[in-house]
């Protein structure tokens, strides 16, 4: 019975073992899967805040800062940054729910690190998890649960809207002209455009990234009130430029009202979307340590 039982869990554990070698996401495998940064020091910051060294976005922009990172955020930042993490307002207060106040109130954490040269935005994200676990004593893992969704599908099967276009038709990444918007690839702009309304765009992107800009942007602007994930069927690099009214807390009082986002996603880019189910990838924190000043 005993050598039966010690077969078994063996058995178990390495179905465990394969399961989680399974589910990590492809963009940390690759990075490289774990790397730390040469040096860092962390200290609470009260005072003003600092500028990071480039954005601590979930998008793929990215400045080189030549191996020294600079941030001045709120733990919830970092870890959203780690973990390449797009969260409904709702996801991410479940995932706070249980942490310390001190942690939820946003106490910024002033972090200056070295890092080898010549890294990608992915390998930080792979040093900044190091170090949420090694000073923070972060403790995180993921659960697959269905959830409500909004399923993003073209209008017309095969065919974007006249907004959305392969990005190989666009202007390559690297050297742009000027006055080429946005002047980099792979991040997401707005800036105002003729007639009061504010133009979204991005270059190099793609239809997963796009579908979590769509939700986060949607929830902001009080049209959506749940995730959306991609079921376009468009592969690769895509680019967009899409016209909507700007934000609520951004309007003027003779700003015309202009399209919804909805309107705009089906107009421009040829997208809709549609009430579904889906099983995404959940964050559950299970223990962090707010830390003292060092």
């Amino acid at each position: 019975m005993n050598w039966k039982r010690c077969v078994l869990l063996c058995g178990l554990c390495g179905q465990m073992c394969a399961q989680q070698a399974t589910t990590m996401p492809e963009w940390q495998k690759a990075a490289g899967g774990s790397m730390n940064f040469e040096v860092a020091s962390i200290k609470p910051d009260d005072g003003p805040f600092k500028p990071p060294s480039f954005a601590l976005s979930a998008d793929d922009w990215f400045s080189d800062p030549n191996g020294r990172f600079h941030a001045d955020f709120g733990l919830a930042t970092y870890i959203r940054f780690a973990y390449k993490l797009w969260l409904t307002p709702e996801e991410e207060r479940v995932m706070l729910a249980r942490l310390p106040d001190r942690v939820k109130s946003g106490q910024r954490y002033e972090i200056q690190a070295n890092a080898p040269l010549h890294l990608t935005k992915d390998q930080y994200r792979l040093m900044m998890q190091s170090l949420l676990a090694e000073r923070f004593g972060l403790k995180i893992h993921f659960e697959q649960k269905e959830v409500p969704v909004l399923a993003m599908s073209l209008a017309k099967p095969g065919r974007p809207g006249p907004r959305l276009v392969p990005h190989e038709r666009g202007v390559p990444c690297g050297n742009e002209p000027q006055g080429t918007y946005p002047p980099l690839c792979y991040g997401y702009m707005a800036r105002p455009a003729e007639g009061g309304v504010w133009l979204n765009a991005s270059r190099g992107t793609t239809m997963e990234m796009f579908a979590n800009f769509v939700g986060m942007t949607g929830q902001m602007r009080g049209e959506i009130d749940r995730r959306v994930v991609d079921q376009t069927g468009l592969t690769g690099q895509w680019d967009f430029t899409m016209e909507m009214p700007p934000p609520q807390q951004m309007r003027k009082p003779d700003d015309p009202a202009g399209p919804s986002m909805l309107e705009a996603l089906r107009d421009q880019l040829g997208i809709t979307l549609k009430p579904s189910r889906a099983t995404v990838s959940l964050p559950v924190i299970d223990a962090v340590t707010p830390l003292n000043a060092n």
